[in-house]
């Protein structure tokens, strides 16, 4: 199959040819240059594969620079080349059907692997032939004792035509020979060389036990050691050097000499620094980014005892606003312009700034005494964010939430600490922002509940944890038991039973009221016939009615009317048995297309009750268009009727407003009754029906039936 002008094939190829032609020059190979080409394409072609897929593979990216080993590219300005060419044309030529900021930093991860890939292939490699010198080494001091001339032939051939340094030094640590590969490492000549004492080679980033395995060497109790180490050279830079000293015996098995194999790592490892730091910083600002902050925050965490951690987590407010209305462009320029005013805030030592992603940013303060020095770096943050920034010729003024978390080292993890943080930033955002709040252990365990019982609810809808307990409707007249109230109640398996107002409002949140109220409507729907079937005939005032709440989720919900009458029809229930209550904040200011399902309702014969009348601030001339039969008056009203004598202006309110519902041939249900005497100081004021725990409390539907059966025999 020929590809089409342009194609992908045509892409692949393109790279490929840009990488040979780049990295040719540098390669120790026969082959000619369309030929090595040829060789790189398939390497090419997995690349773009682990470029493309859908999980990221090292893997993948590690063969392809251990393959260039393979393919005589052993010089370091190969990997070099390799990884600029890359980084400039992997993503243009086979990922431009993707999303480029997400395959950019997947081609990032991919040369970083690659390198790695391609320094252990190497030092694979290099170890091999150091093994193979070593050997000849030993071999050759061997043949010496039986055949000095041809021994010391083949062991010159090795030692100067190897491709890694080699010096050998007596016990005493003094320099007797260098090849040249070792000269040109340091930069220096033989005579400069020869004669110097090993020991004046320390340098101050020493592993601790270098010095310690070298003067082991050398007493005869080790035969080698391999470590990584540095030199400095004569012009002032630091040659890094995969460094194997061996100890070398005579023929009695003495020690006699130490052989020293140096690998020059030094390109490798400012390439290793160089992707360590980009793996580390965040692109945009130049700030540690997660990943660092993480790893100060589990060292400050784990340091010993008396140290303390003090954590800022800041988090813009309102910065959503300007990139919706400015765009990124904009938004990235007022984090970069935040990002340097927070770093100037770091201005103690152990202290650290990082973005965390976004628009958030940690600060981090370490030792003895952050109990002090948190709260001066919250404030330091919360004054460098006064100053509006200049964005576009527009100044915009800055303002941040910031969630503080201070403690003793080694009592939380880096996870419950960050968790906590990011707590108590939400807690000052939701209070209203552009403040600084501490971390509160209660708060966080409600907040840390409140997400785990969020999670939880959809799994315990199917898993049928909800039920429902009713609280009778009692006529004040005749106390004659008229209907219930269905109420939904969660067991949950860890926290019990728990009332709805510790779920309904995540129910909202996260949508799952619409199905949940469905349930709620159905089973209650199905209750009032099983009370029509079973006591409608026994009971004084007729068949019992159900009340179900309506959330503002379930009323604005386009499903709303055609699941109530499936549900009337499929329990074959008659619609004047369902009565559906709406709390009076939901229906202020509601235009005609939020009530025109009430209505439809209301015209089939479904009673709407107006639920906590009284609490909202909704004009009593708005009664006249809302689809409403009832008005539930909030408890409120009733608690001071608790005393004697009731507050005369209560009185007076109360009196009103049955009043003016009677008016307008609306029925007064009054909710809280908790004494005789609240139930007969409002059977006088005219109020229709009562709830409240004088009567019952919310219980099982059996309750119900018993409640109704006895008024029936009195």
């Amino acid at each position: 199959m020929i590809a089409e002008p342009d194609g992908p094939e045509d892409r692949l190829r393109r790279f490929a040819t840009i990488w040979s032609r780049a990295v040719f020059p540098v390669a120790s190979t026969s082959l000619t240059r369309p030929e090595f080409e040829e060789q790189l394409l398939p390497l090419a072609r997995r690349l773009s594969r682990a470029l493309r897929q859908r999980g990221f593979d090292a893997e993948e990216a590690k063969a392809v620079g251990a393959a260039l080993t393979d393919a005589h590219c052993t010089d370091p300005e190969a990997l070099t080349r390799t990884l600029d060419c890359v980084d400039a044309y992997l993503v243009l030529y086979c990922g431009e059907d993707g999303p480029q900021d997400e395959l950019r930093v997947r081609c990032s991860r991919l040369q970083h692997a690659m390198a790695g890939g391609f320094a252990q292939a190497l030092r694979e490699r290099t170890l091999a032939e150091q093994e193979a010198i070593a050997r000849a080494a030993l071999q050759a001091q061997g043949v010496v004792a039986d055949a000095l001339h041809a021994s010391e032939a083949r062991f010159r051939a090795v030692f100067e035509g190897a491709a890694i340094g080699i010096g050998i030094a007596d016990l005493e640590g003094r320099v007797l020979q260098v090849n040249e590969a070792l000269l040109r490492m340091f930069g220096l000549s033989e005579q400069a060389l020869r004669g110097r004492r090993v020991l004046e080679w320390t340098h101050p980033e020493d592993a601790p036990h270098t010095w310690r395995l070298y003067e082991e060497l050398v007493r005869g109790e080790r035969e080698h050691y391999h470590v990584e180490k540095a030199f400095n050279r004569t012009d002032g830079t630091v040659l890094w050097t995969n460094l194997t000293v061996s100890l070398l015996r005579d023929a009695d098995g003495n020690p006699q000499y130490q052989l020293a194999l140096m690998e020059d790592t030094t390109e490798r490892r400012l390439l290793n620094l160089r992707l360590r730091y980009e793996a580390t910083h965040d692109a945009l600002t130049g700030l540690p980014n997660r990943t660092l902050f993480f790893e100060r925050l589990e060292k400050a965490l784990g340091a010993g005892e008396g140290q303390r951690f003090g954590l800022c987590y800041l988090d813009l407010d309102g910065f959503k606003t300007i990139n919706d209305s400015l765009g990124h462009a904009a938004g990235d320029r007022l984090l970069v312009e935040v990002a340097d005013r927070l770093q100037a805030c770091a201005t103690a030592p152990g202290e650290m700034i990082a973005r965390l992603g976004g628009d958030e940013f940690v600060a981090l303060t370490t030792g003895p005494d952050t109990e002090r020095e948190v709260d001066e770096l919250a404030e330091r943050i919360m004054h460098a964010l006064v100053t509006p920034v200049s964005v576009d010729g527009r100044e915009l003024l800055v303002r941040g939430s910031i969630g503080i978390v201070e403690g003793p080292a080694g009592e939380r993890t880096a996870a419950e600490v960050l968790r906590s943080a990011d707590i108590t930033m939400y807690r000052a955002k939701s209070a209203g922002g552009n403040r600084a709040e501490l971390a509160d252990p209660e708060a966080d365990a409600r907040a840390i509940t409140r997400h785990g019982l969020t999670t939880a609810l959809p799994a315990a809808l199917e898993r049928g944890e909800f039920f429902i307990e009713y609280q009778p409707l009692v006529h004040l007249g005749d106390g004659s038991v008229r209907g219930a109230e269905a109420l939904v109640r969660w067991l949950h398996p860890q926290h019990g039973v728990l009332g709805p107002d510790r779920f309904i409002p995540l129910a909202e949140d996260t949508g799952l009221i619409v199905p949940l109220g469905r349930w709620v409507l159905e089973q209650s729907v199905r209750q009032a016939r099983e009370w029509r079937e079973r006591y409608g005939e026994q009971t004084p005032a007729g068949p019992l009615r159900i009340n179900v709440n309506l959330s503002p989720c379930q009323l604005s919900h386009p499903g709303l009317v055609q699941d109530t009458v499936e549900i009337l029809e499929r329990t074959g229930v008659a619609p004047d048995a369902l009565c559906l209550e709406v709390t009076e904040s939901a229906l202020i200011g509601a235009d005609d297309d939020l009530l025109k399902p009430l209505r439809r309702l209301a015209e089939m014969g479904v009673d709407i009750a107006l639920d906590d009348f009284g609490t909202g601030y909704s004009n009593l001339a708005n009664l006249r268009r809302l689809p409403v039969s009832i008005l539930k008056l909030d408890r409120s009203f009733t608690q001071s009727m608790q005393q004697f004598p009731a507050d005369p202006v209560d009185l007076k309110i109360v009196e009103g407003i049955v009043s003016l519902a009677h008016s307008l041939d609306l029925s007064v249900t009054v909710e809280g009754v908790e004494t005789g005497a609240q139930a007969e100081q409002l059977r006088i004021l005219g109020c229709d029906t009562a709830q409240g725990w004088y009567y019952a409390r919310p219980g099982p539907p059996e309750r119900v039936h018993h409640l109704a059966l006895a008024d029936a025999t009195n």
